[in-house]
């Protein structure tokens, strides 16, 4: 199986450097069922048809146009009925499986906007703006540039402020996500809006520290341009609770 997985990766690092589209490999690393969330921005393509269950241990492959953006987001705890409507904690994304409106909070998110035409600079970074629920990273899979690794890869929920939690109502005294400052006070201060609208204005607050200690490669805050990474000509591998150190 190692093996397999090892190869499987090789063809998608030379694949991304020869074509035109983008490969996202979402892969679930986590010990319980994730239901990826994905919301296309400027597109009119779907990935994943807005979202797929995965079990743990699985992946899935999608392929993105150049120019397409949008993000992915881990959701769990999810219930659905055959129409596809239900829930999950977190992860709302408008009741439903497949995802075409709405969004995720309180969750981290992967972000891309992916090169085209005359740039092919793809944008890239995990977003903890939104809040926390699950580990994630995002890797680079060939491609040229800075390339690096973006990612959390520490358990946000353990150390979460008490003002910003999220209990699990299936199990007294676990936290099953952490709100971010602006979704738990909806405060210009917090979510960069009005006064605090601008680079200038909009900075960090004791609440974006604790996750920007936490997970430096990540961004904590609407104003946080540190860890927003570029490569050009990538594929992207997206894995649910890494196990990179």
């Amino acid at each position: 199986m190692a093996g397999t997985h090892i190869l499987f990766l090789v063809f998608i690092t030379s694949s991304g450097i020869a074509g035109t589209a983008t490969i996202f490999v979402l892969e679930n690393s986590c010990p319980y069922t994730v239901w990826p969330g994905i919301l296309s921005g400027n597109s009119t393509t779907t990935l994943g048809n807005g979202g797929v269950p995965l079990t743990p241990g699985a992946s899935v492959q999608l392929t993105a146009p150049p120019g397409w953006s949008g993000r992915f987001c881990a959701r769990t705890g999810c219930s659905f009925d055959a129409s596809g409507r239900g829930s999950c904690v977190p992860g709302v994304c408008g009741g439903v499986l497949n995802c075409n409106r709405g969004g995720f909070p309180p969750a981290i998110l992967a972000e891309f906007t992916v090169g085209s035409g005359d740039s092919e600079m793809d944008f890239y970074g995990v977003s903890l703006v939104d809040g926390f629920n699950v580990k994630m990273g995002i890797e680079p899979l060939g491609g040229t540039g800075d390339c690096h690794y973006a990612g959390c890869l520490a358990d946000v929920n353990e150390i979460c402020p008490g003002d910003l939690r999220i209990m699990d109502q299936n199990v007294v005294g676990v936290v099953a996500a952490c709100m971010s400052a602006c979704a738990a006070f909806d405060s210009p201060e917090f979510c960069c809006t009005g006064a605090h609208a601008t680079p200038q204005t909009c900075g960090p607050s004791r609440y974006s520290t604790v996750f920007k200690n936490a997970c430096p490669s990540a961004y904590s805050y609407a104003g946080d341009a540190t860890s927003i990474f570029t490569c050009s000509r990538s594929n992207y591998l997206i894995t649910f609770c890494p196990t990179r150190s």
